[in-house]
This record gives C-alpha cells, structure tokens and sequence, in this order.
C-alpha cells in the first residue's frame, strides 16, 4: 500500500476531490438575467401591439418625426420584413406559426444546451428568443402580427416592424458581429 495511503492513526486518508459551485451559480445567475431580457422583450412588445390595437385603427397613421418615423397599424400575415404577406393560400396561419414555432424551439434548445460564454452571444440569443416569442404569441392569438413602426425617406418606407421584430434584428446582429470578432480571434490565435 503507497504510503501516502496511510497515516499515524492507521486510518486511510482519501483526497475527495473538490467541486466549486461558483460556475454554475454564475450559469444559473446568467439564465435567470437573460430569460428576464427575453421576457422584457415579450412584455414591451405585446403592451405596445395591444395599445396600437386599441388607440390607432387599421392603415391609420400617426407621424411622430415628420419626413421620418410614424406609427401606422398594419397587420403582417407573411414572414420577417413582410415577405409572402401579400400571397394566400390554404392552412397560411397555421404553416407560419408552425415556421415560427420550430425556430424558435430550435433557438431554445440551442440556448439551453450550449454553454455560451460570450456576453454578446448571450445577450443576442434572449433579444432573439424575446422576439420570436413576441410575434409567436401574435400569430396563436390573432393570426398574423402587428407591426406599427413605420421609418421612411421621402417616398422610400421601409418595412413595417415591432418590438420584437427590433429584439430580433438586433439580436441576430449581436450574434453575427459576436461569430465575426470569434473569428478574428481564433485565428490571431491559432
């Protein structure tokens, strides 16, 4: 028997090995902090759909910034940036909540599963999982989403959007920028 097995009093010392709670204390801490971001998203964005639903009918406008920015209720039955809004055709409501539904439980299992280190790719996945529960909830509920921001340049207008569509551009801009600067990184060290 090693000798390091024994010791004065014959009995048998045992290094247990250590385990530190800190990390997944800061994971937990970190989940908690970005599901509350995500679930801000989701409530600033349904108050806002619910007011322009109430206060501004269909197609009104209201011009916050003249020559720039107003709120105009439209309703998008198609998918980000208005594309296929304008085509119908059978079972349309529930294929794009099912389109919407399977991303964002592919985001979510992403979220849930990887151990995601990176500030910027973190906040980016809550304002996109934030977003897609936003225009998600619209979709069961009413069918289509409100969108009500309307940014334009003279006779330019770019397309209507919503607080998670924001939550959602900004997020997946966060996680792109985040895989550029990855990868500067990784092959300055490499």
């Amino acid at each position: 028997m090693p000798a390091s097995a024994n010791n004065s009093s014959g009995s048998e010392a045992v290094d247990a090995p250590t385990f530190s709670a800190a990390p997944r204390a800061r994971s937990d801490r970190s989940r908690i902090i970005l599901g509350s971001l995500a679930g801000l998203v989701v409530i600033l964005d349904q108050a806002t759909k619910a007011i322009v639903r109430a206060r501004l009918p269909l197609h009104d406008s209201v011009e916050l910034i003249p020559g720039f920015l107003s709120f105009t209720h439209v309703r998008n039955t198609g998918v980000a940036f208005g594309l296929l809004n304008g085509v119908d055709f059978p079972l349309k409501t529930a294929v794009m909540t099912m389109i919407a539904l399977t991303a964002l439980v592919a985001i979510g299992v992403y979220a849930v599963r990887t151990a995601i280190p990176r500030p910027t790719t973190q906040l980016g996945l809550a304002l996109v999982v934030g977003g897609a529960v936003g225009n998600l909830i619209d979709r069961i509920t009413v069918g289509y989403v409100v969108d009500f921001v309307d940014v334009y340049w003279r006779g330019w207008h770019f397309w209507a959007f919503n607080v998670a569509d924001a939550g959602i551009t900004i997020g997946a801009s966060l996680l792109v920028l985040d895989m550029i600067w990855m990868d500067r990184h990784v092959s300055k060290t490499v």
